[in-house]
């Protein structure tokens, strides 16, 4: 056993919110278990003669916390990629062709956290890239998640041409002649999955391992994960093999519900280091990528250029890509709780976060009919609610899954796409005050995932400089 004292120790317990003294477990099968928290002296009587000790001469110790939503296998691709964050573009374009004069001619240099915002909010070309990386195929992620940035080789590799058609619910950006432009929106950008490089099972377990060990080192012990199915079975693997250390709630995607209900599983099924959690669908794009579906115009996209395809008309104004409405909601959402599967739904838009409320309205009654569980079904993000929405998330019972330090990262986007309605826009205390049960996480890589960020922007809804 191991026993800390003279430390300063926040429990987070009612009944004893204060102490200065714990006894830990260090056996290999219980390793780091508390066994006790309370006064020194109390503690030394118990377990001096069988503990080891040590002064953490007035430390403060914290529980751990939850990151209530993370993409673990996109953040441990993250520590392995060029970071472009807040990077303008003549740094990113050195950046990455550094990376490029450290790779071997054919092979791929991935990047991640670009922002059109911080070089003057025009999107980039391929031929930028083709310039610094004429020898390697590059994708870069945008920091929404919800767009990649390709060279002309990563284009080739990947197939799209002036003839490939979009995806549904997916945009390949296009030049007046029809070429792409090296732009790829929200799900055309799984046109580049099966083209890159697949690392081996133990490469994929390392990389996780390596993402756990930071995650600890910012007091993070438990993460709501949104990546798909393989992060799960790698999840499961270290699981199996004693390598999984944080405890994980793994929320798995809608496509995959019908697989999802013949095999049985359920939310809340699993062990206190992995389970499921709930069925994961997407309402709309990103604020970065200006897919987030609006009700009004983006102010500083009013055409709509960015996701202009010759592959379907013109819109007159851009107000985002909704990809569920409340019918559709209701559709797989009956299924889902059916088969005891609560719903996670992604909506940042004003507009998505409508569509969702009345399709999560028309599920409250479904199950209220049918006589069903109520369900603990959640909007993730929640960035900009209409006010008349302001007070649905608490009526319906939903929980509302926000990520504070998305509003010091945005301030400028927000202004920028948003103006006077993000005032409605990250609002955590108006909620809080509506009684809604809340959640916060990072959405890291989007931003880091260390938590004390995010606690210091829910707290000021300052930048670190205070702006």
């Amino acid at each position: 056993m191991k026993f800390l004292y003279n430390a300063q120790i926040h429990t987070l317990n009612p009944a004893q919110p204060q102490a200065n003294a714990l006894v830990m477990d260090d056996q290999p099968a219980h390793r780091g278990r508390i066994l006790a928290v309370g006064d020194g002296e109390t503690l030394k009587a118990q377990y001096g003669g069988l503990a080891q000790g040590e002064d953490l001469d007035g430390k403060v110790i914290l529980p751990g916390l939850t990151d209530a939503h993370i993409h673990l296998r996109q953040y441990a691709n993250f520590l392995q990629s060029v970071d472009l964050f807040g990077a303008d573009k003549a740094t990113l374009r050195a950046k990455v062709a550094q990376k490029a004069a450290q790779t071997p001619p054919g092979a791929w240099v991935q990047g991640y956290g670009w922002s059109q915002d911080n070089w003057g909010g025009e999107f980039p070309t391929a031929a930028e890239l083709d310039a610094v990386t004429p020898d390697h195929p590059v994708l870069l992620m945008g920091v929404s998640l919800h767009v990649i940035w390709a060279n002309s080789a990563a284009l080739q590799a990947a197939g799209i041409t002036a003839h490939t058609p979009d995806p549904p619910k997916g945009v390949i950006q296009r030049g007046p002649d029809g070429s792409p432009t090296g732009l790829v929106f929200e799900e055309a950008m799984s046109l580049f999955e099966n083209t890159l490089p697949a690392p081996t099972t133990e490469q994929t377990l390392r990389l996780f391992e390596h993402a756990q060990q930071q995650l600890w080192q910012m007091g993070i012990t438990g993460v709501h994960n949104f990546d798909r199915i393989p992060s799960f079975i790698t999840l499961q693997t270290l699981r199996q093999a004693g390598r999984l250390k944080l405890r994980v709630v793994q929320n798995l995607p809608v496509d995959s519900l019908d697989e999802i209900i013949a095999a049985g599983l359920r939310t809340g099924l699993g062990d206190e280091l992995l389970r499921i959690g709930g069925i994961k669908a997407f309402a709309d794009g990103a604020l970065g990528s200006r897919t987030a579906a609006m009700m009004q115009p983006y102010l500083d996209d009013p055409a709509g250029d960015h996701t202009h395809s010759n592959d379907s008309p013109s819109r007159p104004v851009n107000t985002g890509m909704l990809q569920l409405d409340a019918e559709d909601l209701m559709e797989f959402g009956q299924k889902a709780v059916r088969s005891g599967l609560s719903l996670t739904i992604h909506a940042i838009g004003d507009a998505a976060n409508h569509q969702m409320l009345d399709g999560f309205e028309q599920l409250r009654r479904y199950e209220q009919a049918h006589q069903l569980p109520h369900y603990r079904h959640r909007i993730e993000h929640v960035q900009l609610l209409h006010p008349a929405d302001l007070n649905r998330l608490a009526e319906l019972d939903l929980i509302a899954s926000m990520q504070p330090i998305h509003a010091t990262s945005d301030i400028e986007m927000a202004d920028l796409g948003w103006g006077e309605r993000s005032r409605y826009a990250y609002a955590w205390r108006t909620l809080l005050d509506t009684g809604v049960q809340m959640a916060f996480g990072s959405d890291a890589p989007v931003d880091s995932p260390n938590p004390f960020y995010g606690l210091h922007a829910a707290v000021t809804r300052q930048k670190a400089s205070g702006y």
